[in-house]
């Protein structure tokens, strides 16, 4: 699958870079009972990891501390650290679709904002940009989305796949029938391309768990 940088990324954020992961040969029809005991180690885990932490107090992790950064420029809080904190305060990790749950498992544990698609619902070439301000998308929830200026987004010959700031798209999300994927991490500054790669790692790890037959196609990091 080819993907490209557009003209505005290094423009606006030299310091950012885009992983990709495409995997192929996916079972996601079924809850994945393997992933169960996993999910309940992480919760473990990440409670020990981060155990007597307030906001202030994640905020000063360095994962944290570069999203937050690109956040505040929007007048936003990273949405996974507010999903972490949910899981310090005693929820559980909730259990979605394989594919998904997967991919919020690696979130959780890297702190690395990752979004997922059907590679089938995926019409061309792949573009990571950022916005010029204006443009729009159909979000996850139905609602129509207009950009705001300088916010990372990749996107495909028919519009949007996925903001930084705003998520992913209607379109060409994940659904149980979904057999192949691409997944994107968007590297904001302050993360690093390793980083990156073992978040992406991790995620293909966690995938052949339920579905071992999963097959890796691409796993790139792109930087200007």
């Amino acid at each position: 699958m080819n993907f490209e940088l557009g003209e505005h990324f290094g423009e606006r954020w030299p310091e950012a870079l885009m992983g990709v992961l495409v995997i192929e040969r996916l079972s996601n029809a079924t809850p994945a009972e393997e992933l169960v005991p996993l999910r309940s180690e992480l919760q473990d885990n990440l409670r020990r990891r981060h155990a007597g932490l307030g906001r202030a107090g994640l905020k000063s992790i360095p994962e944290l501390a570069a999203y937050d950064a690109f956040y505040r420029r929007f007048k936003k809080t990273y949405h996974l650290q507010l999903q972490l904190e949910s899981i310090l305060g005693g929820k559980p990790i909730p259990a979605g679709n394989p594919l998904v749950s997967a991919m919020f498992m690696a979130e959780l544990d890297d702190l690395l904002l990752t979004a997922g698609h059907d590679l089938q619902q995926i019409a061309g070439p792949v573009r990571f940009d950022a916005a010029l301000g204006g443009e729009r998308y159909l979000r996850m929830n139905g609602e129509e989305q207009e950009l705001k200026p300088a916010d990372l987004f990749s996107a495909d010959s028919e519009g949007i796949l996925s903001s930084v700031i705003y998520g992913p798209d209607r379109r060409t999300r994940i659904e149980t029938s979904t057999d192949s994927a691409l997944f994107t991490t968007y590297g904001v500054p302050g993360i690093r391309r390793e980083q990156v790669r073992t978040h992406l790692e991790r995620l293909r790890d966690l995938i052949r768990v339920f579905s071992p037959q999963a097959q890796v196609v691409q796993l790139e990091i792109f930087a200007p």
